[in-house]
């Protein structure tokens, strides 16, 4: 057996998938309350937005509680998700918004599973103008 993790086994790679899929309806839908379970509940979780660094929950909670629900519609291109052993994941994916022409957004997230189910540990948000 090598030392290495398994790259993509099918069933976790479709868990990460769904979980993903779930992150995503909530975030273009506002639910914050699924968004918020979706990440992990510590303070060494962290995700640095577009316009933002968020370090901790706490932070993350309250950015999520004052957001805005106003034009979080998106398209989704490239995806990419990966997953090392049976708990652990990155994904990847670029964003464009409506109202946002001529900007395109990248957004990365590492996923591990714990015993409550697959959790972001930390996220990376930013848009760049488009080539």
């Amino acid at each position: 057996m090598s030392q290495y993790p398994e790259v993509d086994i099918p069933d976790v790679k479709a868990e990460v998938e769904q979980v993903f899929a779930a992150y995503e309806a909530a975030l273009t839908g506002n639910d914050v309350a699924t968004l918020e379970a979706l990440f992990r509940d510590d303070p060494r979780t962290l995700r640095y937005g577009a316009t933002e660094n968020l370090y901790g929950m706490e932070e993350i909670r309250a950015f999520r509680r004052g957001r805005s629900p106003k034009g979080l519609e998106r398209a989704l291109e490239r995806t990419q998700i990966t997953t090392y052993g049976r708990d652990m994941a990155v994904a990847n994916t670029l964003f464009r918004r409506e109202g946002a022409p001529g900007k395109v957004g990248r957004q990365s997230q590492t996923w591990v599973r714990f015993p409550d189910g697959w959790k972001v540990v930390a996220a990376h948000v930013s848009v760049i103008d488009e080539d």
